[in-house]
């Protein structure tokens, strides 16, 4: 698989600090320093991916295995769509880990399983704003008991058309791939979909799994992120990042 050369200082993963406390949001707190920019480069990587899939008003945003910093990836690439002036939505559709509420600090855990669960509960109760103008969130709601049949529903695929058609971008942050089936049951109903791929943490053999479940749902793949967690050892200056289009071979 290929990647981009790597650089410095992304993000942290998926950690009990990031549960606990939320995911960074550099991007919207120092939005001059390097590592924010790392994030419109990434951002405008995934445009020009995007290019060939058409317009891309849906992105699910997920990884291989837990602790690959999809959530901090996510949260801050939301935060660069919005800066660009893109009515944007970040959807915490991690029923079982979420973090959104907690990193965009949003008290009322009114989201999307409420709204799944009950027929008569409106969209309007689970958007919630942000202190950027152009960034709403939807956080999770109560952790239910059957997260993948609440996303395999048909409100949820009614709930994702009309998300379209009020924002220009709809990110979704979900599990990871090779722990639950709740990524793919969304796949088919997404315009994009973008993997986090760990230098750190993600094995050769869950790279191929995840690769070859794509590759049989026929997925709308516009690139793979490398988030290199070594690089932290190494110079204690964060993560360090590619771009990979395509599925590639996993080599």
């Amino acid at each position: 698989m290929a990647f981009f050369k790597k650089n410095k200082a992304l993000g942290d993963g998926l950690s009990a600090e990031t549960m606990t406390k939320g995911a960074r949001l550099i991007a919207a707190a120092e939005p001059k320093n390097p590592v924010s920019e790392q994030f419109r480069t990434l951002r405008t990587n995934i445009d020009f991916a995007s290019v060939a899939k058409g317009n891309v008003k849906t992105l699910l945003v997920s990884s291989a295995l837990p602790s690959e910093g999809k959530s901090t990836i996510t949260a801050n690439l939301a935060v660069v769509y919005a800066q660009q002036g893109k009515r944007v939505l970040l959807v915490d559709a991690d029923l079982r880990r979420p973090t959104v509420a907690i990193t965009f600090d949003v008290t009322d855990n009114h989201g999307l399983t409420n709204y799944l669960a009950d027929a008569h509960s409106e969209l309007g109760s689970i958007i919630h704003h942000t202190r950027m103008d152009t960034l709403d969130v939807i956080t999770s709601g109560p952790v239910p008991p059957n997260p993948a049949e609440l996303l395999a529903s048909a409100r949820m695929t009614t709930l994702i058309t009309q998300l379209r058609d009020h924002y220009d971008l709809v990110i979704f942050d979900v599990p990871p791939f090779l722990m639950v089936t709740d990524a793919q049951v969304l796949m088919s109903r997404m315009d994009g979909v973008a993997i986090v791929v760990s230098g750190g943490r993600t094995t050769k053999g869950a790279l191929q799994r995840t690769s070859e479940i794509l590759k049989i749902a026929e997925a709308p793949v516009v690139g793979f992120i490398y988030n290199d967690q070594d690089q932290k050892k190494k110079a204690g200056s964060g993560y360090g990042y590619g771009y990979g289009y395509g599925y590639g071979d996993a080599k």
